[in-house]
C-alpha cells in the first residue's frame, strides 16, 4: 500500500516539476509517467480490479489538481523574471545642436574623435577624413547617426 502512495507522490512532485521548472517533454515527465503507471500496476496486482480502479481515479485527480495550480497565472508570476528596462539610448546629437553650430575638437579627428559644443562632448568625424588636431574650432555640417560631421571653420572641404 504504502509503495503505490509513494509513486503517486513522486509522480506528482515530478509532474509539478515538469510543468513549472521543466517546460516541454523531459526526464521528469516520463518518470513521472512511469511513477503513476508502476502505481496502477502495483494496485491492480495487489488488490485487483477495486484497488487499481481507485489507483487510478487517485493519479488522474491528483495529477488534475497539481496541473490547476502549476499553470495558475500567480504561480507563473511568482517564477518569472518581470523586470522592465526603462534606460533609453542617447539622444541624437540632431535633437541638440543644428547644422552652422560650432565647437572644438577635444581629441584629435583622425577621421573619428570627440568634439565639444556648448559644454556637450559628441561623437564626430570630419569631412573628406581629413586629420584634425586637438583644439581645432570646428563646425557642424551634417549628421550620420549618432555621428556629427563636421569640418575646419573657415575651410572648404575639397581645399583642407
Amino acid at each position: 500500500m504504502w509503495y503505490i502512495i509513494i509513486l503517486i507522490i513522486v509522480g506528482v512532485l515530478l509532474l509539478v516539476a515538469e510543468l513549472v521548472l521543466l517546460p516541454g517533454l523531459s526526464i521528469a515527465g516520463i518518470c513521472a509517467l512511469i511513477s503513476f503507471l508502476g502505481a496502477v500496476y502495483i494496485a491492480f496486482t495487489s488488490y485487483g480490479p477495486t484497488g487499481g480502479a481507485i489507483a487510478i481515479a487517485a493519479v488522474l485527480c491528483l495529477s488534475l489538481i497539481a496541473t490547476f495550480f502549476s499553470l495558475r497565472a500567480k504561480t507563473w508570476r511568482r517564477l518569472a523574471l518581470d523586470n522592465q528596462v526603462k534606460g533609453t539610448s542617447q539622444p541624437l546629437p540632431q535633437e541638440k545642436i543644428s547644422e552652422g553650430a560650432s565647437g572644438r575638437t577635444i581629441t584629435r579627428l583622425a577621421p573619428l574623435g570627440n568634439i565639444d559644443i556648448d559644454g556637450q562632448t559628441y561623437e564626430a568625424r570630419s569631412v573628406g577624413d581629413l586629420y584634425v588636431n586637438p583644439n581645432t574650432e570646428v563646425e557642424v555640417v551634417g549628421f550620420e547617426n549618432f555621428t556629427v560631421l563636421v569640418k575646419v571653420t573657415g575651410c572648404e572641404p575639397p581645399k583642407c
